[in-house]
């Protein structure tokens, strides 16, 4: 049985959705972000970065959340949740999964932490305000490669839009924030209404009815 640290909402959230829709064994252990319980040595035994998530799949421990996703995603290539090594589309999966991850996601760090990218305790309101800026940038990206399009890569289900609909949620309290692009907005929709996001949703107490 697979193990994930995980907290609510957190980077751990797209690597949960991939487990639920795999439909295998696992077990959720909470990490309370809290309480630091991510720094205490029995995690950072684990996950010397001491962050969230971790995946524990017999001996082998996984940390980083796109690498849970494509590890599981590929030892499961009947699911299709991911393009199998050889198909065309494999490389644009990798792209768009690299992207969110390596690109999108940490701008979004950078607006929740500003204090931790600057020396002058009096720059953090700017760093936010450019941070949001620049975010919303990338989501009108997102929108204008979504028209016409249900999922972001090809045409069924993958990783990368369970990584998406993570990241937008992370940015719904934004002045323009993903559901005020239409393109954007249609895709997220549509996706809170997958069963596999609403019964994660409803085991971490996340509320979707802003997707209504």
């Amino acid at each position: 049985m697979y193990k994930l640290f995980y907290y609510p909402r957190n980077a751990s959230w797209a690597p949960h959705l991939v487990l639920k829709e795999l439909g295998v064994d696992y077990e959720l252990i909470f990490v309370d972000r809290k309480t630091n319980a991510h720094k205490a040595k029995e995690y950072m035994d684990l996950n010397p970065t001491g962050r969230i998530p971790t995946l524990v799949d017999g001996n082998l421990v996984i940390f980083e959340s796109a690498a849970i996703c494509l590890y599981l995603c590929d030892k499961y290539p009947q699911s299709h949740l991911a393009p199998q090594v050889g198909d065309p589309l494999r490389a644009e999966f990798l792209q768009w999964l690299f992207y969110l991850n390596a690109t999108l996601q940490p701008e979004l760090m950078i607006y929740f932490y500003p204090a931790k990218h600057t020396v002058d305790s009096n720059g953090t309101t700017a760093i936010i305000e450019a941070q949001e800026a620049r975010i919303t940038d990338i989501f009108a990206l997102l929108d204008n490669r979504l028209g016409g399009k249900e999922f972001l890569v090809g045409d069924r289900l993958t990783a990368c839009d369970f990584l998406l609909f993570t990241l937008s949620h992370w940015a719904d309290e934004f002045k323009r924030p993903p559901l005020a692009f239409s393109n954007l907005a249609k895709y997220l929709r549509s996706l809170a209404k997958h069963s596999t996001i609403q019964q994660v949703c409803k085991t971490e107490g996340t509320d979707l009815s802003a997707y209504n």
